[in-house]
């Protein structure tokens, strides 16, 4: 176990130093993830003007938390691997004496690190200039948060990397990705909170993985009602789902794949 360890740790390390050698591309990661934010003073503003349940300083909370989420659950992966895939680099890795899909992991994970300073320095001008929306959440409602955010970046992850299989049979599989994030915008409370959702439609809403990314997690730190049980068991349940699909795509697509390009 302690060798596993070590080397998990070597490979998070490479990728590591890796990633911040870009760190100019890093800041502009986490600046295109502002969104939320230019969302939250949308939201502010009609909130003083409308009956939505939330006051301004709740829709504040919830969108800055919002934007915490989406800098620990984005992902890429769909993208690097149908390059991989199309060029013939995924032959290589094929040759080498562990899954490709650790090599996605440990990039992703590192560039979480890497891009955490950015990210809470942003945080941290924000609250200097809007004081009012400071809070501390309890320690159960931290606790629950980042296991949350940690289910919903695996939720994420494997979801585009189970995209990410079609590169086997077509050479454009992130158009998928792209078609899917039109539902993952208006759906997973990146938009809008889902408790400002119909009722009817949020109840539908809930039978879907959208939510668990993004509205979820950010609910559970904001103090938002959530069913907390429920959401871990669907999170559990969904990435079971797309984890079983991905073994199964998986196994396929090495049957097709000819190396075209290497």
């Amino acid at each position: 176990m302690k060798r596993i360890i070590r080397k998990a740790l070597t490979f998070l390390s490479v990728y590591y130093a890796y990633m911040v050698e870009y760190r100019a591309e890093l800041l502009l990661w986490v600046l295109a993830g502002t969104l939320p934010i230019i969302l939250m003073g949308i939201w502010i503003q009609a909130a003083q003007g409308g009956q939505f349940g939330l006051s301004p300083v709740d829709f504040a909370r919830y969108f800055i938390t919002v934007f915490l989420v989406r800098q620990f659950t984005v992902a890429w992966v769909i993208w690097d691997f149908e390059r991989e895939v199309v060029e013939g680099k995924l032959s290589p890795r094929l040759l080498q004496p562990i899954d490709p899909v650790w090599h996605h992991l440990a990039g992703h994970i590192s560039e979480r690190f890497a891009r955490l300073s950015f990210a809470f320095l942003l945080m941290g001008l924000f609250f200097i200039l809007y004081p009012q929306a400071f809070w501390l959440p309890s320690l159960s409602q931290f606790l629950l948060f980042i296991l949350a955010v940690m289910l919903a970046f695996t939720l994420r992850f494997i979801i585009q990397y189970t995209f990410a299989m079609l590169a086997f049979w077509t050479e454009r599989a992130s158009a998928l990705e792209n078609f899917w994030l039109l539902f993952y915008l208006f759906l997973s409370g990146l938009i809008a909170p889902l408790e400002v959702f119909p009722e009817p439609v949020r109840k539908i809403v809930m039978f879907t993985p959208f939510p668990y990314l993004v509205d979820f997690p950010a609910s559970i730190l904001v103090g938002l009602p959530a069913d907390v049980w429920r959401g871990f068991f669907s999170m559990v349940g969904w990435i079971l789902i797309f984890l079983g699909a991905n073994r199964l795509l998986w196994r396929a697509g090495l049957k097709r794949y000819s190396g075209m390009g290497a």
